[in-house]
Order: structure tokens, then C-alpha cells, then sequence
């Protein structure tokens, strides 16, 4: 049988000691693995929102599946993403510690099946293969991609609490990570639009001279301008691929050569020997980790729904509609150069406080928004707000988890080695809300009184 945790009688006096012994004797966590830590977060964000921005439209365009069959492949996709996180937590938690680490090998292995998976989601099939057979081929290349990508970010993450240095160190690491994370969203998308974008707009224009002018000779003829701007369109799609693959491997070499796993505080990075619903229940019973669990949730579906609806509020509500990139392109900016700003204000004045400050922020912007239409000067200094706010939602969380999952280790002195479980449930819950938020903020598009014809 496997032993229960036990939980300690007297935790203040070890948490007293516990933060002692990691805040002194330990030299500080230097700059340089900073950096190769937060350069390490870049594959994530690089093709996650590249997928989000453009798998859709690819499928539907590119490929021509049926609305149906695309919108399928992005669900159960999704659905197989947010599943395989807390089975990898728990894969990483019980895998032993080799010579190089424990988390680096997930690292370190998922990374070429990832990055080869991910060229061949954007590869086009032949058009001669039946529908049921390019929804398989898409269906099962983006359901391995996201469990290669969830081998990748879980330990990956976890390594948080591996980095070495003091409390202070993990928190300024955590800055720098997500600094990162808010640029790579900014060249991801961007990489991709530049790369792809013009053909999208030859493919529209072939697409409408083609049906205002089509004679049947151009009709017979297989060369037509259509076709070439169609396999056009599909080549950039797989050169902007691996563009992003590239940068893919090249992030996760700088994190593998940069950054070394050192024992935690109290964790000792060794296999953990519990069963998964046992994990499971001690990790969901520790009620600072539910506390900060449900409070992530709430706020990231908040503005992952607002996020959902914001192209059509400022397409028809706004009266915004050609401006919308450059909204997103100020808040990216804005959300990247103040985490900085932010990692200082929790330094000086707590994580609470710059969590009520931050997530307030929001507020006047959302008020400003419904007040304004047809104001594009307003609504950009307004995206600075949101800018600020989406920082503090993109920095806080990551940074109170670590302090939970301190908690946890000196109260379950016997349950130890549960990083990756911790993580793992953590990317769920984000995932989970988004989802969430994607089905609430479209139904509320509904309007029963207007029917579409």
C-alpha cells in the first residue's frame, strides 16, 4: 500500500524555517538563466496562437473541408488538449529522475515529434482524397501535436520551482517568462499573418474576378489563376510552419544548454509513488491551491470572453471595423513592456495588492467601451488599460502558484514530487475556461429576436 500523506502538526514552524533556508545560503538565480528559462515558454505561445488565428480559416479556405468537418476537428482538438495536460502532470510526476533531470527528457524528447507534427498540420493532402480521410488526417496530426506540446509545456513549466536562487529569484523569473510569452503571441501572429496574409487577399480577389468574369474556357483550364493562388496559399501556410518550427527547436535548445534543475526548497525531484485519484484528492483538498485554482478560472474566462467577442464589438458596435489589428497590436505591446513595471509594484507592494490594482484596471476600459463608438484615439488609449490589466493576468497567477505549492510541501511533508500535477491542473483550468468562455460569449451573440435568413 502506498503511505498516506501526513500532514504536518505544527506548519508554521517549518514554513518559518522552510523560507529561511531557501531566501539564505543559496546564491542569487543569475540573469542569463533567466533569460534562457522565459526564451523556453516561446514554443507554446508561438504556435498556439497561430493555431487559434489561423487553423480555422485554413481548414475552411485552404483545405475546403465542410464548415462541419473543420469545426469538428477544432473541438474534439481542444477538448483532447485539455484532457491530456493532467495525464502528462501525472506521467511527468512518476517518471524517474536520470542523469540529465527528470523534467528536462520530456522536455528534450517531445520536441522534434512536436515540431514535426506541427509541419504537418499545416501540410495539405491530395484533393483527390475523400473528405472523412483529410478530417482524419487533421483530426489525429492536431490531437498528437497538442499531447507533444503538453510534454513539452507541463515539465516545463513545473521547472519553475527547480531554477534555483530564493522566492524573490522565482518570482523575477516568472516575469521574465511571461514577458516572453506576451512577445512570442506578438511574433507568432504576426509571423504568420505576414507570411500567408497576402495570398489570403489574391485568393480572395482570383476568387471574386473568377466569379464575376469565368468564361468556360478558363473553365477547363486546370492552371487557372484560382488554382495557382490556391497552391500558393497552401505552400506559404507550410514555409510559415517552419518558419515557427524553427523557432521551436531553437528555443528549446536554449532552454536545455541554459538552464540546469536544482532541488527545490523541500521537493527532491524524485518519482512520485502515489496513485493518480489519490494525487488528485490531496492536491484538490489543499485549499490555497483551490482558492487560487478558482479564482484563475473566473478571471480568465472574464477576459477570454471578452477576448471571444471583441472582433464583433468593434466590427458592428463600434464602428471600428478596419482598425481592429491595430487594437490587439496596442494591447500585445502595451501587456509585454509593463510586466516589468508590474514585477517591481508586487515586489514593493505584495501579490494581493497588485492583483486588486491590476484586474481593476479593467473595469473603466469595459465602461469606456460600451460609451464610445466611432472613436479610434479613445478606444487605442483605452487598450492601455486593458494592455496593463492583461500583464497582471498574464504574471500573477504563475507567480502565486509557486508560493500554493510551497504551502502544500510544508504541510504534506510525506507528498512530494507533485509539481508537474500542480502545473498540469493549472493549464487545464485555462484551457477549461476558455472553452467556456468560447460557448458563452457565442451564445450571447444570440439574439432571439433577430433571425438570420
Amino acid at each position: 500500500m502506498q503511505p498516506a500523506c501526513q500532514t504536518d502538526a505544527n506548519p508554521g514552524e517549518p514554513d518559518s524555517g522552510g523560507r529561511k533556508l531557501e531566501g539564505q545560503g543559496k546564491p542569487r538565480l543569475p540573469t542569463s538563466r533567466k533569460i534562457c528559462y522565459a526564451l523556453g515558454g516561446a514554443p507554446y505561445q508561438l504556435t498556439g496562437n497561430a493555431i487559434s488565428f489561423f487553423l480555422q480559416i485554413f481548414l475552411l479556405d485552404v483545405v475546403q473541408l465542410d464548415p462541419f468537418w473543420a469545426s469538428s476537428v477544432i473541438f474534439i482538438g481542444r477538448a483532447w488538449d485539455s484532457v491530456a495536460d493532467p495525464i502528462v502532470g501525472f506521467l511527468v510526476s512518476r517518471s524517474p529522475r536520470r542523469k540529465c533531470g527528470k523534467l528536462i527528457p520530456w522536455v528534450l524528447g517531445s520536441t522534434p515529434f512536436g515540431v514535426l507534427l506541427y509541419c504537418l498540420l499545416w501540410f495539405t493532402p491530395s484533393d483527390t482524397l475523400p473528405t472523412s480521410w483529410k478530417f482524419f488526417w487533421y483530426l489525429t496530426t492536431y490531437c498528437f501535436f497538442q499531447t507533444c506540446l503538453s510534454c513539452y509545456h507541463v515539465p516545463y513549466t513545473s521547472m519553475t520551482m527547480f531554477l534555483g536562487g530564493s522566492q524573490s529569484d522565482r518570482d523575477s523569473a516568472t516575469a521574465y517568462r511571461m514577458g516572453m510569452e506576451v512577445l512570442s503571441t506578438l511574433i507568432g501572429t504576426s509571423l504568420q499573418g505576414l507570411i500567408v496574409g497576402k495570398y489570403h487577399a489574391s485568393m480572395t480577389l482570383s476568387c471574386q474576378g473568377l466569379n464575376g468574369s469565368l468564361s468556360n474556357e478558363t473553365m477547363g483550364n486546370s492552371t487557372s489563376p484560382l488554382t495557382n493562388t490556391l497552391e500558393n496559399t497552401r505552400m506559404a501556410y507550410l514555409t510559415a510552419a517552419m518558419v515557427i518550427g524553427s523557432l521551436y527547436c531553437c528555443s528549446c535548445a536554449v532552454f536545455v544548454l541554459g538552464v540546469k534543475e536544482q532541488h527545490g526548497p523541500i521537493s527532491t525531484l524524485d518519482q512520485s509513488r502515489l496513485p493518480f485519484v489519490y494525487s488528485l484528492f490531496i492536491v484538490m483538498g489543499h485549499r490555497p491551491y483551490t482558492l487560487l485554482l478558482s479564482g484563475f478560472l473566473f478571471v480568465s474566462m472574464a477576459f477570454q470572453m471578452a477576448q471571444g467577442i471583441f472582433a464583433f464589438f468593434c466590427t458592428h458596435a463600434a464602428g471600428l471595423a478596419g482598425n481592429f489589428q491595430y487594437l490587439v497590436l496596442i494591447l500585445l505591446v502595451v501587456a509585454s513592456l509593463s510586466i516589468p513595471f508590474w514585477q517591481w509594484f508586487l515586489v514593493k507592494f505584495g501579490k494581493k495588492s497588485t492583483v486588486f490594482v491590476g484586474l481593476s484596471l479593467i473595469i473603466p476600459a469595459f465602461i469606456i467601451f460600451v460609451q464610445v463608438t466611432n472613436n479610434f484615439l479613445t478606444f487605442a488609449l483605452t487598450m492601455i488599460l486593458v494592455g496593463c490589466s492583461t500583464a497582471v493576468l498574464f504574471l500573477l497567477p504563475w507567480s502565486m502558484l509557486p508560493d500554493a505549492m510551497d504551502d502544500f510541501q510544508l504541510k504534506y511533508p510525506s507528498c512530494q514530487n507533485l509539481e508537474a500535477f500542480f502545473y498540469s491542473f493549472y493549464i487545464f483550468v485555462n484551457k477549461f475556461g476558455g472553452g467556456l468562455a468560447l460557448g458563452i460569449s457565442t451564445m450571447s451573440l444570440q439574439d432571439p429576436l433577430c433571425q438570420q435568413l
